[in-house]
């Protein structure tokens, strides 16, 4: 910042930076996106129910609803490179800020369930293009020094959305006095109030925007070396050689290989074998039912007897949880290394969801009636958050280290978009799927994701490789 003198000391020998709370501002305000990232994912949670009974829709029909954001993600994460790199980074925020704020007011103020639905893949495509700008943007943008430290900051954005939404949408609940539709508040109904109030973050998103600056790298691609020789100036410590700096950015630029798809070609079953196991990462990280907590888990509770205020707040406890288990995964993955903490992670989720498993085969009863055992509802509430625990220390970290890791340095931007693209397909069959398999059997169900806890563990132990304190270019 202008006038700052001060050094700040990194451990290590690092080097220092005199601008660090400008910087620390800057990386902030850059991963509002991932807070709305989080927050549009998962607010969804606590409006189903008032979806469901407001437009009388059976569970298959809701499920595509709940799951027509993911449509969009995958849209917007395939966009948002070429769009940054056309008209620049905080431009696509810009984008991006605008969408999530017309999907919340659309998403709110529905005429019927396919223009809801619409506004979802509206609100989608807005999450894909803050999954990806953000990220790139704080990379670019951070000292060398502290990159891994603030490059942290959008994983804990995330999960802060998650957590704040669930908070909010418990607040709502209990402003309508535990109705979701009966009670008006502003003259609409819970679950469209917190479906609206999205419309804040997205706000304050678009307005931090126009307070940080343009990417450096981005800046020098378009001639304006200028300008990024001072926006360097203003995040790195006041002895880097700026013109020297400005040098280096353009020395890596031109040496970038730019991957296409057909440089991941070439492999016994069509893609290269190190591309099939970050597909692998990405569909196991989907595949043990994650997002079911995060997009039903309100939903969940009321069908095995809980009240409608406990089941918000258990929604809200258990992404507090994601929090913790997030903040263990960053702590540990550099010294307890990528592979262990991902086997740990899958023994403690395929035990967990095993438990959920046995604690809801108790559930007896039907409609208003249905309710657990004391016993098996203890196991279950405990179970689900060991569950949450387990996955954010280890799978909800790991798997995003590894994919930007592992790949070769030719192919490593083709690649991470394949394993995400197929993230998305697996998030999206799991969303869609879980109303329509809860209906059949709810235990038989968390059968199927212990499952594929229990198989995650012979794949890293046979495929995965440790990436821990090796550099990319010894990635091939």
């Amino acid at each position: 910042m202008a006038g700052s003198t001060a050094e700040v000391g990194h451990s290590g020998g690092a080097p220092y930076t005199d601008h660090l709370g400008h910087v620390v501002f800057i990386t902030a305000a850059a991963a509002m996106g991932g807070f709305l990232f989080g927050y549009d994912s998962s607010v969804i949670n606590g409006a189903v129910e008032g979806i469901r009974g407001k437009f009388d829709v059976g569970s298959g029909l809701l499920a595509q609803v709940v799951a027509a954001a993911l449509i969009g993600c995958a849209v917007g994460a395939a966009i948002a490179g070429r769009i940054a790199d056309r008209i620049g980074r905080i431009r696509c925020m810009q984008i991006s800020a605008v969408l999530f704020a017309i999907s919340a007011v659309g998403s709110a103020l529905p005429f019927a369930l396919w223009d809801l639905a619409a506004w979802r893949v509206l609100g989608g495509i807005a999450i894909g293009m803050a999954s990806v700008i953000g990220p790139a943007y704080i990379a670019e943008v951070a000292p060398p020094a502290y990159r891994g430290r603030l490059g942290s900051f959008q994983q804990a954005a995330i999960v802060t959305g998650i957590a704040v939404s669930q908070l909010v949408n418990w607040g709502i609940l209990n402003l309508a006095d535990d109705d979701q539709r009966g009670k008006l508040i502003f003259g609409l109904e819970a679950w469209q109030v917190m479906l609206g109030v999205m419309v804040l973050p997205a706000v304050l998103y678009g307005l931090f925007s126009f307070a940080i600056p343009e990417s450096p790298r981005f800046l020098i691609s378009v001639g304006r070396v200028e300008q990024a020789k001072k926006v360097l100036a203003e995040v790195e410590s006041s002895d880097v050689d700026l013109d020297a700096r400005v040098h280096e950015i353009e020395d890596a630029m031109r040496r970038e290989h730019k991957s296409t798809f057909k440089d991941l070609l070439g492999g016994r079953f069509g893609f290269l074998p190190i591309v099939w196991i970050g597909i692998g990462l990405s569909v196991f990280q989907q595949l043990v039912g994650i997002n079911v907590i995060f997009y039903y888990s309100a939903s969940l509770w009321q069908s095995v007897g809980i009240d409608p205020n406990s089941s918000f707040l258990y929604s809200f406890t258990t992404s507090i949880i994601n929090i913790i288990g997030t903040v263990i995964a960053i702590a540990l993955v550099d010294r307890v290394g990528r592979r262990p903490l991902a086997l740990i992670g899958s023994a403690g989720m395929a035990v967990s969801l095993g438990l959920v498993a046995w604690a809801f085969s108790a559930r007896t009863g039907q409609g208003k009636s249905i309710k657990l055992p004391d016993t098996e509802g203890t196991v279950a509430l405990i179970a689900a958050h060991s569950f949450v625990l387990f996955f954010a220390l280890s799978w909800g970290v790991v798997v995003w280290v590894f994919l930007g890791e592992m790949f070769p340095n030719k192919i490593r931007a083709a690649a991470l978009g394949v394993a995400a693209a197929a993230q998305w397909i697996a998030n999206w069959a799991i969303t869609v799927s879980f109303p329509t398999l809860s209906d059949w059997n709810l235990s038989a169900t968390y059968v199927i994701y212990a499952c594929f806890a229990v198989l995650s563990i012979p794949f890293v132990l046979r495929f995965v490789k440790e990436t821990k304190g090796k550099t990319l270019e010894e990635m091939g």
